[in-house]
């Protein structure tokens, strides 16, 4: 789980060590006619498919279980602080909690950076106000894994300095986004640089009752699922199967989001 520590009005995700058994997972294509790599107005397109879902055999992210999403496009990279700025501007929406305080890489000299500082009703209307929505838990991890077959990360079994923005990495604060490489999808920063808040609740037992079909998550929970780990976690929080949560009302340095849109 999340370890955290205090600051004004704000938890941060803190280091973590993963110790999981190892399960085989798999990916497999749809039968559309679709590929990935379709872009529309930043985003890229993600052909549904049935994947394994999860890794080993205790713990919340267990058991795997098999999966299918339906196609979706997702933001190419996580929202920018140039992009929520727009959003507060047209909106009238307070601006993330850092936001131009020093140390954070948030603000208008930081146009490119992912924004910080905000929570899961902020990320939820943001997405409302793009006309887009926040991802399934199913979704943000089928579009994480890129297609590859049972790996650990985006772009394989290992993750290094070159390929995330990670506690190892050197960096020390978030980078612009896209600043490494995509995964298969055409989608950068899945893991490393800031956690993503997903739409679902959640709960550590889910995976227990989780639908085969577009799985939507608890019905309701006092926390809401974050993916993806950010610059300051270890390298086992950055695994695309590794799962946190916190409070929807709580904003985070090392939190921010990216969106989803249905395929019409």
């Amino acid at each position: 789980m999340l370890t955290t520590r205090v600051v004004p009005k704000a938890v941060t995700a803190g280091l973590c060590i993963l110790a999981l058994g190892y399960s085989m997972s798999f990916s497999q294509s749809s039968q559309e006619p679709e590929k990935a790599g379709q872009t529309q107005a930043g985003m890229v397109l993600i052909p549904g498919g049935e994947f394994l879902m999860g890794k080993g055999e205790q713990g919340d992210c267990s058991p795997v279980h098999k999966v299918f999403v339906d196609s979706f496009y997702m933001d190419r990279h996580e929202v920018t602080n140039n992009q929520y700025a727009k959003f507060c501007e047209e909106t009238g929406r307070h601006l993330p909690e850092f936001w131009e305080r020093e140390g954070f890489n948030s603000g208008v000299d930081f146009p490119n950076h992912p924004v910080v500082g905000i929570s899961w009703i902020d990320a939820r209307d943001y997405a409302d106000w793009a006309g887009k929505r926040l991802p399934t838990e199913a979704e943000w991890e089928y579009a994480a894994r890129g297609g590859l077959v049972g790996k650990n990360y985006p772009n394989g079994d290992e993750l290094d300095s070159t390929l995330a923005n990670y506690s190892l990495a050197g960096v020390d604060a978030t980078a612009p986004v896209g600043s490494y490489p995509p995964n298969g999808y055409g989608l950068h920063d899945m893991v490393g640089n800031v956690w993503e808040w997903v739409s679902d609740y959640y709960a550590a037992d889910y995976y227990q009752t989780s639908g085969r079909e577009n799985p939507q998550g608890p019905e309701d929970g006092k926390f809401k699922v974050i993916r993806g780990a950010s610059w300051h976690s270890g390298p086992g929080c950055n695994r695309v199967y590794y799962r946190s949560a916190l409070q929807s009302n709580w904003v985070d340095f090392g939190v921010g989001f990216r969106c989803v849109k249905d395929k019409r």
